[in-house]
């Protein structure tokens, strides 16, 4: 697994660095190094603009120019200021150095004399603004990037797309589309959802120095972001002497007449996961419908009112039921009343392996009144809790309903306020978003985020399927839960696009990626057995 920091962490490793032996001025140079190594690796690179700003990340720049146009390529920097006046002090220096080298510099350039130094350029080198921006983009910058994007040539972007911060994912009023983004130390939260998954493309970490890795895992990473190899050790193994029984039971609590489809999904979703017997229990009012769009899973009705809600009479038969699951999901269309808040707790009191999401979190948050931190009571058991929140849902649980998580890194501190207040290894907060993170006490796992086709009504109730029912083929057992629930993510994102690629992005619905579950589980769990291989035998290398 790759560490992910805080911007605030990235600055106290480069202060260890430099306590080690490492300075900011060496760390400059072999910034601009692994930039410039990046563009002599892209075919046709010839002729290249380095756009620099007046800060750290401008004298990467400047460094990666001196770099390639002593490796031969046309080289012609640009800069808002002569760089004799540069206010940085080693900025100044690099600057300096690289003009001494014979690098060419086009200072304070005009929109169309802009435009005519990128028309020369087949690479854009960014370096305008670095990881310490935030809020909107100031001339000249704005209008540089306005270029950059319009000129058709490929971008690379150095340590985050100027206009981007690093630290939310959120782009100002202007933000670089780069190609590549070469990020230094360690990725940055920011680069990896919301608008970051739009602008940086293909992401490389550069360490720059052989203590980084170490240094990084001090810091105390605010995630971990998975490779495919790190799946081994929580898969399912697959074996032909299993029967529907030892493959795991689920059963799938939920729904209303106003929301039949909903726990239809789950269920199903749970049935193409894997699991050898799937069980929906709904209100009696829907359960007909239920049946006819369930060939192979028995349907049971519960006590309901006139509206189609399970009412508190549901509690003790759901738990009964329970006890002969493997792992139980509750929450999938179920709407919010005192009877399905009453079948949510009598659920929480059990010793089933579960799963909330959907209404079921809403119960949760109307138990709670909006500070599910504050009863930690209620969500400490013994058997494996796994919440799958959206933002919104997620807001709700942390007392911040009118004003919910708008990042990945409020999505993780939402997530570690449930979490800690716990305080077991039994619970894991699946918090979901452009990038889902898998949050335990211990551990923030990032799984790949899956494409916008996800993007659809009834996708998370086709992903809580496939978490009860990969929690179930465990039999409710997982050393890494975390990791376990990430795997869950990125087979459910790898849904998304079969399914997209068969249907197009736009055309996908939640029943596709139901369909498209068995070969993209398949898939990830090939490439993960792939990639371990591939570890080993680097290993037995080195």
């Amino acid at each position: 697994m790759q560490p992910v920091l805080n911007i605030e962490d990235i600055k106290r490793v480069e202060v260890e660095l430099t306590r080690v032996g490492v300075s900011v001025s060496e760390l400059m140079h072999r910034a601009g190094y692994a930039a410039a190594q990046e563009v002599l690796e892209l075919e046709g690179a010839k002729s290249v603009a380095v756009l620099c700003g007046m800060g750290n990340n401008g004298g990467d720049g400047w460094v990666a120019a001196d770099a390639l146009l002593a490796r031969g390529l046309k080289v012609q920097a640009v800069c808002p200021m002569d760089p004799d006046q540069i206010s940085g002090d080693l900025a100044r220096q690099v600057a300096q150095a690289a003009v001494k080298a014979g690098v060419p510099v086009t200072v304070g350039p005009s929109r169309d004399e802009l435009d005519e130094v990128l028309d020369e350029a087949d690479v854009v080198l960014d370096c305008m603004l670095g990881t310490g921006f935030h809020g909107e983009v100031r001339a000249p910058f704005d209008i540089w990037i306005e270029c950059v994007n319009a000129s058709g040539c490929r971008v690379v972007s150095v340590d985050v797309p100027s206009g981007l911060s690093a630290q939310t994912g959120q782009a100002g009023s202007a933000c670089v589309v780069a190609d590549l983004t070469v990020t230094m130390l360690a990725l940055k939260p920011g680069l990896l959802a919301d608008d970051g998954r739009d602008v940086c493309g293909a992401i490389v970490v550069a360490p720059l120095s052989e203590q980084t890795e170490r240094l990084c895992v001090e810091a105390d990473p605010v995630a971990w972001r998975t490779d495919l190899a790190d799946y081994r050790d929580v898969m399912v193994e697959t074996s032909a002497s299993v029967d529907k029984f030892t493959r795991g039971s689920v059963l799938v609590v939920g729904g209303s007449s106003r929301f039949p489809g909903a726990p239809i999904m789950a269920a199903r979703a749970a049935a193409r996961m894997g699991a050898g017997y799937v069980t929906l229990a709904v209100p009696q009012a829907i359960a007909a419908v239920c049946q006819t769009h369930l060939l192979e899973i028995p349907v049971v009705g519960l006590p309901c009112d006139v509206e189609g809600v399970l009412t508190a009479d549901a509690a003790e038969r759901v738990v009964k039921m329970a006890r002969s699951a493997s792992a139980v999901l509750v929450g999938p269309g179920m709407r919010v009343s005192g009877g399905t808040v009453a079948v949510v707790s009598a659920l929480l009191r059990s010793e089933a392996p579960l799963v909330i999401d959907a209404d079921g979190l809403n119960c949760l948050s109307r138990l709670t009144e909006g500070r599910l931190f504050d009863f930690p009571e209620l969500t400490r058991r013994d058997a494996p809790l796994i919440l799958t929140p959206h933002r919104g849902e997620l807001g709700r649980l942390t007392g911040r309903a009118e004003v919910p998580p708008s990042s990945l890194s409020e999505q993780l501190e939402c997530a570690r306020q449930i979490v800690w207040s716990d305080g077991g290894s039994e619970i894991v907060v699946a918090s979901k978003g452009s990038a889902t993170g898998c949050v335990s006490v211990d551990q923030a796992v990032l799984p790949k985020p899956g494409p916008a086709a996800l993007a659809t009504a009834g996708s998370g109730d086709v992903l809580s399927g496939m978490m009860a029912s990969y929690l179930a083929q465990v039999g409710g057992q997982s050393e890494n839960l975390p990791l376990m629930a990430a795997l869950v993510c990125e087979i459910h994102g790898y849904a998304g696009t079969v399914a997209a690629e068969r249907l197009g992005s736009r055309g996908v619905m939640a029943c596709d990626l139901i369909d498209s579950i068995g070969l993209a589980a398949d898939a990830i769990e090939e490439r993960a057995a792939l990639a371990g291989l591939e570890d080993a035998s680097e290993g037995q290398q080195a």
